[in-house]
């Protein structure tokens, strides 16, 4: 499908960008981290190009690059590239949007996975402190739902 998108449409067009999207994480989720990077690098470079670096969906490509360089277990490249999209999905998103919560939950992660806890414990709390705010109240229990279980 995706060699067929190329010959017709060209590498840059929107259908085959989100395509090599697509085939980089069926390439990550079977374990393929190495040409998975490669698809997500090329990617991130159209996308970067085509709709510019604080694109939502770039910032979305950024951040499936480092998930892949954190399964291989570049670390240094993967916080790097965390941090990055952090910081532009902070500066466009803004605090409280999902994606951004997303970014520094997997920074979070990874940082723990280095041992580094006091920081990635830091990011924890933040992530679900904002994903409280963004889902709480929708997600919150209505106020006599307990009580009203509890009857006898």
């Amino acid at each position: 499908m995706l060699s067929l998108r190329r010959k017709n449409v060209g590498n840059e067009e929107a259908s085959t960008v989100t395509s090599m999207n697509e085939v980089g994480l069926a390439l990550s989720y079977q374990g393929k981290y190495e040409e998975s990077e490669v698809m997500h690098r090329q990617t991130l470079a159209l996308k970067e190009t085509a709709l510019s670096k604080e694109h939502p969906d770039t910032l979305a490509s950024m951040n499936n690059l480092a998930l892949v360089l954190d399964s291989q277990g570049k670390y240094d490249e993967a916080e790097a590239m965390y941090r990055q999209a952090l910081a532009l999905r902070e500066k466009v998103l803004g605090k409280e949007h999902p994606d951004m919560l997303t970014s520094v939950f997997c920074l979070a992660h990874l940082l723990a996975k280095q041992d580094l806890y006091n920081e990635a414990t830091t990011l924890y709390q933040r992530a679900c402190d904002g994903y409280s705010v963004v889902l709480g109240a929708r997600d919150a229990p209505k106020k006599g739902a307990k009580e009203a279980h509890n009857v006898k």
